[in-house]
């Protein structure tokens, strides 16, 4: 199931994605999604929540960039998850949404 929960980042609108963001979840998100964008004319989606993605969530991704393009908005991805990074290097779409994709460093070990 996904949840999309608004709040703000760097005090912009903001989206965080949680869940799970499949087939099954893509038109009701298509809908939350829109709405959102329509109501800010900057929109930042925070991706860090999703645990599971496929590839009709990254076509809602793909096209809900290029209708904030469209309509002059600016639509920005960020805090990518390690299931969002693994899909979109699997699909080689990484560069096609044009916003960073931070890498956390690995955590060490704990030694006793």
């Amino acid at each position: 199931m996904l949840r999309i929960v608004p709040s703000t980042h760097e005090e912009e609108a903001a989206c965080s994605l949680e869940g799970e963001f499949t087939i099954y979840e893509v038109a009701a998100a298509k809908a939350q999604l829109c709405a959102a964008l329509d109501q800010a004319s900057r929109l930042q989606l925070n991706l860090a929540g999703l645990e599971e993605l496929d590839t009709a969530g990254v076509q809602l991704l793909v096209w809900l960039k290029q209708e904030a393009h469209r309509k002059g908005k600016k639509l920005s991805l960020f805090a990518h998850s390690p299931a969002v990074v693994g899909v979109f290097d699997l699909l080689q779409v990484t560069g096609r949404f044009g916003d960073p994709i931070l890498i956390a460093p690995p955590v060490a070990p704990f030694v006793a």
